[in-house]
């Protein structure tokens, strides 16, 4: 299994087609749904595609996606975190999810930093994006804490969200 990074607390690595239940309860999250979208995944089977047509598509076409977040101690799936390319974004863009029960501790914020950096030096990226909803207080303090900028605002997705900057010097 491809680890991307890791922190003192946290493992972050591809995802692996037996991550499906995992998805299946994080992508049916009313924050995820509600923060990000309804994705639909309501199955194991439909979590498999998720992740063959999401992730793992990624990892083969760019060298990166989003992938696990676990913690370190004792290897319990927490959330999702990494850069991924959109069509609809010039750039690479952050993206992390992360179960309810994690949310406050930091987790986030330390996955976050760690692999926007690693994947950055990795694939040779100079500049990734985040969007979040305007609404979504603890993804823009997030972004914010990073190191990101807040660039202005753009409609995706039949939303209007923040657009944030991140570049490496």
């Amino acid at each position: 299994m491809t680890v991307v990074c890791e922190t003192e607390r946290l493992i972050v690595r591809h995802f692996a087609l037996s991550d499906a239940e995992f998805i299946v309860r994080l992508l049916n999250q009313q924050s995820f749904i509600r923060y990000i979208a309804d994705k639909n995944v309501r199955t194991k089977k439909d979590a498999i595609n998720y992740l063959n047509q999401g992730p793992m598509a990624s990892y083969a076409k760019y060298g990166f996606g989003l992938s696990l977040v676990m913690l370190k101690e004792c290897h319990t799936p927490i959330g999702m975190c990494g850069v991924l390319k959109r069509d609809e974004l010039e750039h690479p863009d952050l993206g992390y999810a992360f179960l309810d029960e994690f949310a406050g501790k930091g987790y986030a914020s330390e996955a976050a930093a760690k692999t926007l950096t690693s994947t950055m030096k990795q694939s040779a990226l100079d500049t990734v994006l985040a969007v979040t909803l305007l609404d979504n207080a603890r993804s823009n303090k997030l972004l914010n804490t990073v190191g990101f900028s807040l660039q202005g605002t753009i409609e995706l997705y039949g939303s209007l969200n923040n657009l944030y900057q991140y570049q490496t010097s």
